[in-house]
């Protein structure tokens, strides 16, 4: 748990006209009322209100906010008052603190009457002052980072109203990283075994490709450099809820999903974003149909970006996303963005929105008297900014994407309706097949015996379930040209490796890959669905092997002048596979870093001692040290089964500290030895899928860093 003046700091970090004495009177006025008071993992009570608060201050809110996160539970849990609460900070942190209160004792998930009351009530407490909500929402956060304490029943009930209520609200609100959190969250609670299949995918897929985020990542970066565009690039594998999500939506298996990982670039201003644009379309084929402006075209929650999807390495659709910092902050915080601070000051950031116009708007559409059925649904619409709701003639809703056109639609009501649609009506009117439908809105669709659908129709289409169906439909109408064009490939591609695609050859391929006959196996060759070298590897499974080099340690980095002796920092512990840099150290050679170690900057002003290295690409052994922070279940065995786990990816545990016991769980750091970047992502994957492991992270070494840079100044 941070302390007091620490936390402090953090806040007068980017807040320097922050009131330090006023954050630290509230930590300890709140530690002293919550004492005697425990969680139900068995940690004091006041662990919880600190957290929401560094949640809080990680989002750079005002002094308020942060000292409302510290006392958010005393007027409830304590003999503390409002009144008390506002002579000792002030009348405006009193009002936060009884609105979070407020907010904490309403039943969100209940009847509809009682839910829509209270939803209703929810909204206007957010339009008093949104940081009521913000402070709920961290509150929500860390409650749901640490449900695993509370009972079954509670879990799942707690789940469900993250998953319906806040994660929504947070998305509506612009802030996207709060809700990924919340959804994967409660994700967890709600569906353990979807979640782990898809982690457990991942170690495979992992293990198939390697690290493709930081190939991709390199390949951007050095693009742009060509280019002279200055932009920081990120990437990431996308939450598993977003994967489980497009899975259901798309209807589709996690082998086929496309677009599994995500690429951000930062730029320096609006310009630069589609420059960055044109530099991604000349290096990657763009995706039809998957490119979104709205940098020229903004999200109602004032979110800025420009979208495209491209295929990456190995065939790989990945989506990039073109921002500058400002709209990164709005994008990542929404509204939070309003209420930051930066150097004192609140922060001008033009491309916030008013935080609170909407839910006003929707407030009063209402009177208190009419149906709250109509009021909730109102609400689901306005949160569920990225679903369409529909109804069909009979008044039954259809949900759909947003961007869905009236095909999409009638292939959501049935197949057999989307293969014969030949028109619709909306709201009685005719209407294009190809035009986006809007919330609210009743379509007609209308239908003829034998129409079958056009190729056209992918372009208008955004479902998985209406794309599917559609391909299937001109598979078939084509299967005899696909069979055509499936024999070419497969001569091209055994003929690459002077073999015969021979009609023995064929019937052996079609059977290992468990295909009907050799005219399916054809078909699928044709139409992309089976690539030629799988069909060449199911005959001759040795062709294309590529032995990989084993690279001792003596020669595990390359950039060094001979006889230099290199060693690497306990600070980042660096794993082959990151990108790296050398310095040169007095007695003790050239020392390690990665490139985004903090002690770096003690040699800013010293580039004589910095060398440029790079790892040896090969098979490195596993002598690499890392250390794993994690947290797992004190239950019998599960110490045991972690072990095990790691020893099944080839990895040696080196060390292990006990770093806090508690009676239902143990906090522990391991050093483990590894190989590679590549290694440590298949263990950590490995770990995250287990239900008894809470938290796993890679634990660096921030207080060495600090230790060695107040040093250096003296």
């Amino acid at each position: 748990m941070i302390s007091a003046e620490d936390l402090a700091s953090l806040v007068k970090s980017y807040n320097p006209k922050s009131n330090s004495d006023l954050i630290i009177a509230a930590y300890n006025y709140g530690r002293e009322k919550h004492e005697g008071q425990f969680r139900k993992s068995g940690e004091p009570y006041y662990t919880h209100p600190v957290a929401v608060s560094v949640i809080l201050a990680n989002q750079k809110l005002d002094d308020a906010s942060i000292i409302t996160g510290l006392l958010h539970d005393t007027i409830e849990d304590t003999a503390s008052t409002k009144q008390e609460i506002a002579e000792l900070f002030s009348p405006e942190i009193a009002m936060l603190v009884d609105g979070v209160t407020n907010l904490t004792k309403m039943q969100l998930s209940s009847t509809a009457t009682k839910e829509a009351e209270n939803t209703r009530k929810l909204l206007m407490a957010i339009a008093k002052d949104m940081r009521v909500m913000l402070v709920k929402l961290a509150d929500r956060l860390h409650n749901m980072s640490t449900i695993r304490a509370m009972t079954p029943e509670k879990q799942v009930q707690k789940a469900r109203e993250t998953m319906d209520i806040f994660a929504p609200l947070a998305g509506r609100m612009g802030m996207q990283s709060m809700r990924e959190e919340l959804e994967d969250l409660a994700f967890r609670v709600l569906n353990p075994e979807g979640r782990t299949s898809i982690l457990r995918r991942f170690i495979t897929l992992q293990k198939e490709t390697g690290d493709v985020v930081d190939r991709i990542s390199t390949d951007m970066r050095t693009e742009l450099a060509k280019a002279g565009i200055e932009a920081t690039v990120y990437g990431r594998a996308k939450k598993p809820y977003s994967i489980w999500r497009k899975m259901q939506e798309k209807e589709l298996s996690f082998s086929r999903l496309s677009d599994i990982y995500g690429f951000r670039v930062i730029t320096q201003n609006e310009a630069d974003c589609y420059r960055v644009l044109g530099v991604i379309h000349q290096r990657w084929r763009a995706v039809p149909g998957r490119f979104k402006d709205y940098i020229s075209q903004p999200k109602t929650n004032g979110y800025r970006s420009i979208h495209t999807t491209v295929k990456g390495r190995d065939g790989k659709q990945v989506e990039v996303q073109m921002r500058t910092q400002q709209m990164h902050d709005v994008a990542e915080t929404g509204v939070a963005a309003h209420w930051s601070y930066k150097d004192g000051s609140r922060s001008e950031n033009p491309f916030t929105v008013d935080p609170v116009r909407w839910i006003r708007e929707l407030i009063e559409q209402f009177d208190t008297d009419e149906d709250p059925t109509a009021f909730l649904e109102a609400v689901k619409l306005e949160m569920y900014s990225d679903k369409v709701f529909c109804f069909t003639p009979k008044g039954e809703v259809i949900k759909l994407p947003r961007g869905a056109t009236p095909i999409d639609f009638a292939y959501a009501i049935h197949t057999r309706i989307g293969h014969r649609t030949v028109g619709a009506k909306v709201d009685g009117l005719r209407y294009p097949l190809y035009k986006p439908l809007r919330n609210g809105q009743t379509i007609e669709v209308i239908t003829a015996q034998g129409q079958m659908p056009h190729v056209d129709w992918l372009e208008m289409v955004v479902t998985g379930k209406a794309k599917t169906a559609i391909n299937k439909s001109i598979k078939e109408q084509v299967r005899d040209q696909y069979i055509l064009m499936g024999r070419e490939f497969a001569r091209a591609a055994f003929e690459h490796v002077n073999k015969k695609a021979t009609d023995k050859a064929l019937e052996t391929a079609a059977k290992k890959l468990n295909l009907p006959s050799v005219d399916d196996m054809l078909a699928k060759l044709g139409s992309n669905d089976i690539r030629p070298r799988d069909v060449v590897h199911a005959v001759y499974s040795d062709l294309g092997h590529v032995e990989v080099e084993n690279i001792d340690k003596q020669r595990a980095v390359i950039g060094l002048s001979k006889g230099q002796q290199v060693n690497r920092d306990i600070c980042c512990q660096p794993l082959p596979g990151e990108r790296i840099v050398g310095i040169k150290a007095t007695g003790r050679g050239v020392i390690v870093h990665a490139i985004d170690c903090g002690l770096l900057e003690m040699f800013e002003n010293n580039p004589a001692k910095w060398l440029d290295l790079h790892w040896h690409v090969g098979k490195h052994p596993a002598i690499y040290n890392v250390t794993m922070a994690m947290t797992i279940s004190n239950d019998a065995g599960v110490l045991g089964h972690i072990c095990t786990l790691i020893g099944e990816q080839q990895a040696n545990i080196s060390d292990l500290e006990f770093v806090d016991r508690r009676q239902d769980f143990y906090t522990i750091h391991m050093d483990v030895d590894l190989r590679d970047l590549e290694h440590f992502h298949s263990v950590l994957s490995s770990l995250e899928a287990e239900n008894e492991v809470t938290s796993v992270v890679r634990l660096r070494r921030p207080d060495i860093v600090k230790s060695r840079i107040l040093k250096a100044k003296g």
